[in-house]
This record gives structure tokens, sequence and C-alpha cells, in this order.
């Protein structure tokens, strides 16, 4: 997915018992982008903030989901290319 404006997130992925994922981020921007992560019916936390190209590997604990995006107001300028993948 690629984000070039502010308020953008991946789709939620669900990561259960244990489960690993992997963090990609790529591009040439200047913003903030943000993993999240939230229970059913909870709100979004913040879990990792980062303002270069990453690529990281979690581990999630039970029914956990993330996502990957950009906050209002932390956006600057270029394109931000992001991925979630369940191991």
């Amino acid at each position: 997915m690629f984000i070039w404006e502010e308020n953008t997130f991946t789709e939620a992925l669900l990561v259960q018992g244990g489960q690993s994922f992997d963090v990609s981020i790529g591009g040439t921007f200047e913003a903030t982008v943000v993993v999240q992560r939230c229970k059913p019916g909870t709100s979004w936390f913040d879990v990792g903030t980062f303002t270069a190209p990453a690529e990281k590997v979690g581990v999630g604990g039970t029914a956990w989901y993330y996502r990957i995006g950009v906050k209002t107001g932390q956006y600057v300028s270029g394109t931000i290319e992001v991925g979630l993948y369940a191991s």
C-alpha cells in the first residue's frame, strides 16, 4: 500500500497466539509512520513509530489487530510504501 497523505492506514491484520508478523516501511518521505494495535472493540494504541524506511519483525500476543499508517498532522511530503504481513 502507498501512503501520500495523513490519516491513512492499512487494513487491520489479526495476529494470534504468539504468531509473528513483518512490518515493511519504504520510500522517500518526511513523515512519522506509526504501528498501532488494538483488541476488538477498543481504541488503537501506538506501539512503534518510524521516520525512515525500516524492516521489522514483531510477535503478537493473543488476538491483537495491527495496522500501519500516518496520523493527522504527521505527514509532510513524499511517498511511503507500507506492508504488514503475518508470518
